[in-house]
């Protein structure tokens, strides 16, 4: 008894793990991220990268541009898009109660998608309203998968299908829009692969505010996601208005992938892989969970997009392909591991 007691302390109390992993993820972090400013077409010492970034030691021009201007905001635009992707992903399985929910299987990615590529190619002098287009084309697109998939609740195979058929229909407009307008369309092609490629400190300006606003948001929303994991019932008993905190969650859960997708296009599995993974090791209060997801989002995301541009070289890989190579085998291991569900 004594025995079984002990090992339930060593191995099932997540308390001791969560103390050992936001430390330890913080570190692996910092390394992949010396390491992607490092590694490329040209590498440096870590000494040399140490001084551009603290200003100490002998450096060129040209170093100082490289570092500086291409690899340090792409990676700090890796950092936010795995945390907004991976927040996301987390308060949308908040919402639904189901480990298979994502921003991408559930239509956001795609609505988002699609109504930023629509101001990019069909107004492009709008630019400015990329953001606020993805925003809402993210909503809609969400929208209609959650009423497709309501049938006396929410079940999670019906969210499976409606999100691959409302995906279907949205990526078809894209198609439409890339055939319709494809002498436009060789400024944005590395975008609708999902790419950190080109990404400037412009991106960071514009993707910090709302970055920003929507983790701030998830983070206060820590609460309800709790709650709703209990069940509508037990929920409402404790004083939660369900159908308010659902759709708050999902504005805010479309908020952060559509900010996401508006710089850096299509990413898919982020949502879906980092949750489980942060489940997994820190357990589901979300108030670790979701500050762990964002933190493994990040590790996530910006290790695919150092792997994606160094390994193939000198070929450059879009991360959004290497994300589908890797999340694809992944979502059907979940899918059968949730084969418990009837259609």
């Amino acid at each position: 008894m004594k025995v079984a007691s002990c090992l339930k302390f060593s191995f099932g109390d997540k308390r001791w793990v969560r103390v050992i992993m936001f430390p330890l993820f913080g570190m692996i972090l910092a390394v992949i991220f010396i390491i992607s400013i490092r590694f490329g077409s040209v590498q440096y010492t870590s000494e040399q990268i140490l001084g551009v970034l603290f200003g100490f030691g002998e450096f060129d021009e040209t170093l100082r541009t490289i570092i500086m201007n291409i690899r340090l905001p792409r990676a700090l635009v890796a950092l936010i898009v795995g945390a907004n992707l991976a927040v996301s992903g987390a308060l949308l399985q908040a919402v639904m109660r189901n480990e298979l929910a994502d921003p991408g299987l559930t239509g956001i990615s795609t609505g988002a998608s699609l109504a930023a590529l629509t101001i990019m190619l069909v107004f492009p002098a709008y630019g400015s309203f990329v953001p606020a287009a993805a925003f809402i084309g993210a909503s809609i697109s969400f929208m209609i998968v959650y009423t497709l998939a309501w049938r006396r609740g929410v079940d999670p195979i019906r969210i499976v299908l409606a999100g691959v058929a409302v995906n279907a229909v949205l990526g078809g407009g894209s198609s439409l829009l890339s055939l319709l307008y494809s002498d436009r369309l060789q400024g944005v092609q590395m975008w609708l692969s999902g790419s950190m490629s080109g990404r400037s400190w412009h991106h960071i300006y514009v993707l910090v505010p709302y970055a920003s606003i929507g983790l701030m948001g998830s983070f206060l929303c820590i609460k309800s996601a709790n709650l709703l994991q209990l069940g509508d019932d037990m929920a409402k008993n404790l004083g939660l208005k369900v159908n308010l905190s659902r759709i708050v969650l999902s504005a805010i859960a479309a908020f952060t992938a559509a900010i996401s997708v508006a710089v850096v296009g299509l990413i898919g599995f982020v949502g879906l892989i980092v949750p489980h993974i942060a489940r997994l090791l820190v357990g589901s209060d979300y108030k670790f969970l979701l500050p762990f997801s964002a933190l493994l989002g990040s590790v996530l995301l910006l290790g695919a997009d150092t792997a994606a541009r160094t390994l193939f070289s000198p070929i450059e890989l879009p991360v959004g392909i290497l994300m589908a190579v890797v999340g694809g085998p992944f979502f059907l291991w979940l899918l059968r591991r949730k084969g418990r569900y009837k259609l």
